[in-house]
């Protein structure tokens, strides 16, 4: 049996994104799903999608925004508008070889990130990453913390070909929405990954399905393909061929 799971990231990013990842929830094939604990939008987020049967889990988010901590614990995570730093920030140094963060100062962060999720959603998440950034502390920090606390950690890779381990299962994790507009087509990136997984094979599908304003236009590079996204994963025909395939279940962070 072949096992498929489809996540959308960025619960509470903007109001715009909230809107189409609520689609995908309540009208479409996501199942499991990623709250940013420490963004504006993310309670209003989680209340549209609360009532449906999501694994929710934390998307944690080291590089857009205000921290949860209170700043002063952690000044190597800010720039100088006491704002988190941005992923071009982390990009650029990772390119140079330097690391930004101080890892404790990093931990304290996470684990108040944690802290707000639990009060938002009212229970621990169902499984735990980061917002990706190129940055060898926020790994370890995510780890630790998972450790700690006994969470369902879900180790990062967008290389198909590499097993890594969440639960007591191993999966592969792919995503295409970094393809320019032209040549992103998600309904055939599903039903591509389908045909060639191999029996017994466990694939998580990360997407960022969402509706575009003024928030994310502005702080975001990917636009135009969440909106695609938003299309693909509450099209009924796409529903119904995943349905059909006889050896193929669809799954959440829950079965992991």
């Amino acid at each position: 049996m072949k096992q498929l799971l489809i996540r959308a990231d960025d619960i509470g990013y903007s109001y715009a994104v909230n809107l189409g990842i609520a689609r995908a929830v309540n009208e479409g094939l996501v199942r499991s799903a990623g709250l940013m604990p420490n963004m504006p939008e993310a309670a209003r987020g989680w209340e549209w999608v609360k009532d449906t049967d999501i694994a929710i889990g934390q998307h944690t988010n080291l590089c857009l925004g205000t921290p949860c901590a209170d700043p002063a614990l952690i000044p190597s995570l800010l720039d100088e508008n006491g704002r988190l730093h941005s992923s071009r920030t982390y990009r650029a140094a990772f390119k140079e070889g330097r690391e930004i963060i101080d890892l404790d100062e990093c931990i304290v962060e996470v684990e108040a990130q944690l802290a707000r999720f639990r009060q938002i959603v009212g229970h621990d998440p169902e499984y735990f990453e980061a917002h990706a950034i190129m940055n060898a502390n926020v790994t370890k920090a995510i780890h630790i913390v998972a450790e700690r606390h006994g969470l369902k950690e879900q180790i990062a890779s967008f290389d198909p070909t590499r097993i890594v381990r969440c639960g007591n299962t191993d999966v592969h994790m792919a995503l295409e929405d970094m393809l320019p507009p032209e040549q992103y087509d998600p309904e055939a990136f599903i039903k591509r990954t389908v045909e060639n997984m191999a029996d017994g094979e466990t694939y998580v599908l990360v997407f960022h399905p969402g509706y575009l304003d003024a928030f994310i236009l502005g702080n975001s590079s990917l636009t135009v393909n969440r909106t695609k996204e938003v299309d693909a994963l509450i099209d009924p025909t796409l529903r119904a061929w995943l349905e059909a395939q006889p050896d193929l279940s669809l799954i959440t962070y829950r079965d992991l």
